[in-house]
């Protein structure tokens, strides 16, 4: 019992009712002061709502983590309590607020480990990375591991894969696995190939290919997960706190760029570091955790009941499968060979009747499936694997999706929207990609490439967001690809297959409420309406009013989160 309640207690017996009376409203009245405050109300702005039958608004008011009002001036102010007491107002003063984004496709543990490795995101030749990697081993003991990753060989001079012999040059005694930006491929020095215990007469494992030169002899570059793993297992696990610091650069540079959630796919040990930091309170953005498809289904099944699937903040999610590769590294899988390498079709990293059959038992389990398909191959052999899902388990609201989804045979666009199969689409990687997509693909395989029109018009649900960390974080690229499909410096004139444009509104949508519905979490988030969580982005550009070229210019000025601040930026 604390103080006051003795006190109260010891003069009921002493004083008349009138004093206690007086005493206990003091006692009231002190508590009340000391709590903080119950609403927030953001007034004088230029609020769009997404909400297509209110798009706009000019104030609202913010409880509990949701929004408890919103509209004009005068009815957030007259009819929802303003100027209450206890309450806080924040006069915006004209600025821009609309939803957070919600990113539908990221990696942040593997963004979290590039911060803590050798930086490769930008190196423009082989030499630099060369000697960036003779930096790193100058700050590590001999024998210690050296990773990296970001490297793009497509914007080098020469166009080529590095190979072993160029990492050990400047890394004789540390092993090195340095990762692509597409994720999809690695180049390994031979410490690191040794360790793995790869040599010329191993032969390549199931979905993936060990390179090899004209003897036979592996050149260092190992093609898709099944081929990486086999270095990468060998590498031990960071330290907890190392992880951690990792992911609380991660979490800054998402809240810095107006992301509100994520749907990501790390190592388990990355989701655990999640719990601690929501545990502690300093969980900056809600985080759906998807499971690695190919699990044991009863490990899937302890994963989901560890993780939970309620939490508004922090949840294990979907499924994830990978089907094929990537188009930067011609892993992806077509059905005819690369325009400018017909040696190659691509890699199927896993065999259709085995997914199908897995798929099938998951599904009936309760698992939302997530499969990663880039060649137009790759995604008829997902949409097969769905259409067999609906025939053995019946229907059910599924959401199945595939992500990336970046090259399409025509008739399979149909297929998405009869299976109601959402397309999870990254509109960044046109971007990076249409510098060298047309050589990979040839003019005609264009036609079905990075389709978002398309999608919209067979009425198939998109889901946008980043691939992060192949891609920066930022949405404002996103955005810029949606209504230019131009390049960051401007061009081509009119756009990379223009037709394929869709307008700032629909490009909003698939980033918000369209990510919000592919995680069954419609009418929760994605849009700013009473009842939804104060998940919101003030920001220096009103995106609806500037040129698309001032998209990525535009900074985020503050970022909240269940009605909390996360993010402020300095002036």
């Amino acid at each position: 019992m604390n103080i006051r309640a003795v006190r109260v207690r010891f003069l009921a017996g002493v004083l008349p009712s009138v004093a206690i009376a007086f005493l206990a409203a003091f006692q009231a009245k002190t508590s009340m002061a000391q709590k903080p405050p119950t609403t927030t109300f953001y007034t004088h702005g230029r609020i769009y709502t997404n909400d297509p039958e209110h798009p706009w608004a000019e104030a609202m008011a913010v409880s509990e983590g949701k929004i408890s009002c919103i509209g004009k001036m005068d009815h957030v102010l007259t009819d929802c309590g303003g100027g209450q007491e206890n309450a806080e107002t924040v006069n915006l003063k004209g600025q821009f607020v609309m939803p957070g984004f919600n990113d539908a496709h990221v990696h942040l543990g593997g963004a979290a480990a590039d911060e803590l490795a050798v930086p490769l995101t930008g190196v423009p030749s082989a030499e630099e990375m060369q000697k960036r990697v003779a930096a790193a081993v100058a700050q590590h003991k001999e024998g210690e591991w050296i990773t990296g990753g970001g490297w793009d060989h497509t914007t080098w001079p020469e166009k080529r894969f590095p190979n072993r012999q160029q990492l050990d040059t400047v890394s004789p005694k540390n092993p090195v696995i340095l990762t692509h930006i597409s994720g999809h491929v690695a180049v390994a020095n031979s410490l690191a190939l040794k360790s793995a215990e790869i040599d010329k007469n191993i032969p390549n494992p199931p979905g993936g290919e060990i390179e090899r030169d004209a003897l036979g002899e592996p050149t260092g570059m190992l093609k898709e997960g099944s081929a990486m793993s086999l270095v990468k297992d060998r590498i031990p696990d960071p330290p907890v706190e190392q992880r951690r610091r990792g992911i609380e650069l991660v979490l800054e540079n998402v809240a810095k760029n107006g992301v509100t959630s994520v749907q990501d796919f790390s190592e388990w040990a990355d989701f655990q570091v999640y719990q601690q930091l929501k545990q502690e309170g300093k969980l900056t953005v809600r985080i759906t955790e998807w499971l690695p498809f190919n699990l044991p289904l009863d490990d899937l099944q302890n994963k989901r009941a560890q993780g939970g699937t309620r939490d508004p903040w922090l949840k294990t999610g979907a499924l994830k499968a990978f089907l094929d590769g990537a188009m930067g590294s011609r892993t992806a899988a077509m059905f005819e060979p690369y325009s400018d390498d017909p040696s190659t079709s691509g890699i199927l990293t896993s065999d259709p009747a085995k997914v199908t059959a897995m798929a099938i038992q998951r599904d009936k389990a309760g698992f939302q499936l997530n499969f990663h398909a880039i060649g137009d191959r790759a995604n008829r052999i997902a949409l097969d694997v769905f259409e067999a899902v609906l025939k053995a388990n019946g229907p059910r609201d599924r959401r199945d999706r595939i992500e990336h989804a970046q090259v399409v045979e025509p008739m399979d666009f149909v297929r998405f929207a009869q299976l109601k199969v959402i397309a999870s689409m990254q509109p960044s990687h046109q971007t990076t990609d249409m510098r060298w997509a047309e050589d990979r693909l040839g003019r005609e395989r264009l036609v079905g490439a990075y389709a978002w029109a398309t999608m919209l018009k067979n009425k198939v649900p998109l889901a946008f967001g980043t691939d992060y960390d192949v891609e920066p974080v930022s949405p404002f690229r996103g955005l810029y690809a949606c209504v230019t499909r131009e390049r960051s410096d401007g061009g081509p004139k009119n756009g990379w297959e223009p037709q394929e444009k869709i307008s700032l509104e629909d490009c909003i949508r698939a980033y918000t409420s369209g990510s919000a519905y592919a995680q069954f979490e419609e009418g929760k988030k994605g849009e700013l309406k009473v009842g939804e969580y104060a998940d919101f982005i003030i920001l220096s550009n009103d995106l609806t009013k500037v040129p698309p070229a001032l998209f990525t210019k535009t900074r985020v000025l503050r970022t909240v989160v269940g009605g909390r601040t996360v993010y402020t930026a300095t002036q």
